[in-house]
């Protein structure tokens, strides 16, 4: 497989494993609500991500991140604190600008780490989405495809995210983003389908009243060879079809010969058309496979999302110093990649669109999804989270809050008169029936060759709330060995716990299965895991921190798996622990001197 090469590489391959572990601490005056499973993490997303690996590792079922587009004006920072000369130069250069001729490598230094790490918190059937444009997502999918594997790539979405044209463009007025996706193993993920909407079912009828139900035809010819593809077809009536030039039946004589007898094939209404088979509409995938162009009408622009931003904030454009996506976008990702209990992660999380996006699908299909952001810049508190506080409690707005109900584009079939044009007033008298209970008015208007219907509210006081709850955090100080063995720095037994826990199994531990007071973590595919541990520099070092023969045979009484326990000494050699199916895993080595007369 092709590899890129940057530079910078051999410093970031494995700088990962290198970041230091640094327990989540809480801040009550900052979360709020229901608190039970969300998070917004205020810090440098790299520890933050290390941070998540002993309690989330392989347990987050959908990955959005809108990293950097490095297009040379957003002054973004290479802050990594990465053991190389090279790399300490680059502190200096901040903020990486248009004329920094190393910004691509400072780029794919960034986002290397983060994407390691972010696939170890990805679950097995999990997926990840990225949003950039036309300045690094060649880099990023070569870089993508050595962690994710090029066989584990979903695919490249072209998101319309401007829907005017800007005449002032040099060559091309550019109108889209990308979004990258990958699986963690393509052959496990399985995504959702979108919901047939009432114009797709249109297309159904059933002209011959057929027991089955509406019906719409594929054409029985392919341009595709087919060996068994070359005969003629005779009807009723006796005329002869052969495949149109170029072309073959995609299907086999006697596969034809069975479809007619089942009643699958049409022949016109007057028996005589060419054939074409039956598709029925209740045999139909229940719903229609997502496609790799989104239009903004199903997946919003980028100023419908400053219009989302403006509306809970009450801020000017010139005020707004970020570019957020839209709901709509995140929603459709939602859609595609989770269920109800989905967990979900951004590690870019901006102005908190991944959040409100969770807690409005959770509204509209009463799910049970959870987010965890991460924010690294000073906004996190006064932005991020409190655009999820707003979201959650409801908040004051005075104007009109819109939503799109409709957006089609106006075609000479659908304004002249005949049945497009007929269907899309019938369209529109149903929406203003349906949905005028839910708005002040439903406004119609057209620009720029598109009709749009529009639900207004005006609102002069309040905004509801869709309810749920976070926890704010910040990344404590780094879990250093050196400083136990002084008393200097002693982890709460949660959090050394889950660390020990992940870095003896590689696998997440659930907090819910800690029984502190039985010096037990949890259980792991191979293990039984206890921990003998207080934060107290004296317990560390007397008889009651030791692993002792009594407490061995007592656990091993549970004989389903191994026992792994850590402790800062023993008092049983190893040859006597082994038969009962107990191992040891000692603490630093200077907690176990223990105090003697």
């Amino acid at each position: 497989m092709p590899e890129l090469h940057f530079k910078g590489k051999e410093y970031v391959y494995n700088h990962h494993l290198t970041v230091p572990y640094r327990p989540l601490v809480a801040h009550p005056d900052k979360s709020i609500g229901d608190k039970a499973g969300n998070l917004i993490i205020h810090g440098d997303n790299l520890h933050a991500l290390k941070a998540l690996l002993p309690r989330y590792a392989g347990k987050v079922d959908c990955i959005f991140i809108d990293p950097p587009y490095n297009t040379g004006n957003e002054n973004w920072n290479y802050n990594d604190n990465v053991d190389s000369p090279i790399m300490r130069e680059w502190l200096d250069g901040n903020p990486v600008n248009k004329e920094d001729m190393l910004r691509h490598d400072k780029w794919c230094c960034l986002m290397y780490p983060r994407l390691k790490l972010l696939h170890e918190l990805l679950s097995e059937d999990g997926s990840f989405w990225m949003t950039l444009d036309d300045n690094e997502i060649h880099r990023a999918r070569m870089v993508m495809d050595e962690i994710f594997g090029e066989e584990n790539f979903v695919g490249t979405i072209a998101w319309q995210k401007i829907y005017t044209v800007k005449n002032s463009a040099r060559h091309f007025s550019e109108m889209h983003d990308y979004l990258i996706v990958y699986a963690k193993s393509e052959n496990q993920w399985c995504r959702n389908l979108f919901g047939r909407t009432e114009e797709q079912e249109e297309d159904y009828s059933n002209p011959d009243n057929d027991p089955r139900g509406p019906w719409t035809t594929n054409a029985v010819q392919a341009r595709n060879y087919y060996s068994l593809g070359q005969y003629e077809i005779r009807s009723k009536e006796g005329k002869i079809f052969t495949p149109p030039k170029g072309t073959y039946w995609r299907i086999s004589k006697e596969s034809f010969d069975e479809l007619d007898a089942d009643g699958r094939i049409w022949w016109g209404s007057n028996g005589t058309s060419i054939p074409r088979i039956k598709k029925f509409l209740s045999e139909a995938k229940e719903g229609v496979v997502p496609a790799t162009i989104w239009l903004h009408r199903d997946a919003g622009t980028n100023a419908g999302a400053k219009e989302e931003l403006r509306s809970i904030f009450s801020v000017s454009d010139d005020e707004l110093f970020i570019t957020p996506k839209p709901v709509k976008l995140i929603s459709r990702i939602l859609e595609i990649a989770t269920n109800n209990n989905s967990l979900i992660l951004d590690s870019f999380a901006g102005s908190a669109t991944t959040a409100h996006a969770v807690l409005a699908q959770n509204a509209k299909d009463n799910g049970n999804r959870h987010f965890i952001l991460v924010e690294c810049e000073g906004y996190a508190d006064t932005l991020t989270a409190e655009r999820v506080r707003r979201v959650i409690n409801g908040y004051k707005y005075q104007g009109t809050q819109k939503e799109e109900l409709l957006r089609e584009k106006i075609t000479w079939s659908n304004f002249n008169g005949g049945k497009a044009h007929r269907r899309l007033l019938d369209q529109v008298r149903s929406l203003e029936n349906l949905e005028s209970h839910r708005f002040d008015g439903i406004k119609k208007t057209i620009k720029d060759g598109e009709l749009i219907v529009t639900g207004e509210t005006r609102i002069t006081e309040r905004v509801g709330g869709l309810g749920g709850g976070f926890t704010y955090y910040t990344l404590g100080d780094p879990l250093d060995l050196d400083k136990m063995l002084t008393g200097e720095s002693l982890p709460d037994y949660a959090n050394i716990g889950a660390w020990l826990f992940h870095t003896a199994t590689g696998e997440p531990l659930d907090p819910k299965g800690i029984r502190e007071d039985e010096s037990y973590l949890g259980e792991s595919a191979a293990f039984h895991v206890w921990l003998i541990y207080k934060p107290e520099l004296d317990f560390l070092k007397s008889r009651d921190a030791a692993l002792t023969l009594r407490f061995a045979e007592k656990i091993s009484e549970q004989r389903d798996k191994h026992h792994l326990v850590f402790a800062p000494a023993r008092f049983v050699p190893n040859k006597v622990l082994l038969p009962l199916g107990v191992e040891h895993a000692p603490l630093p080595f200077a907690l176990y001197r223990f105090e003697r007369n």
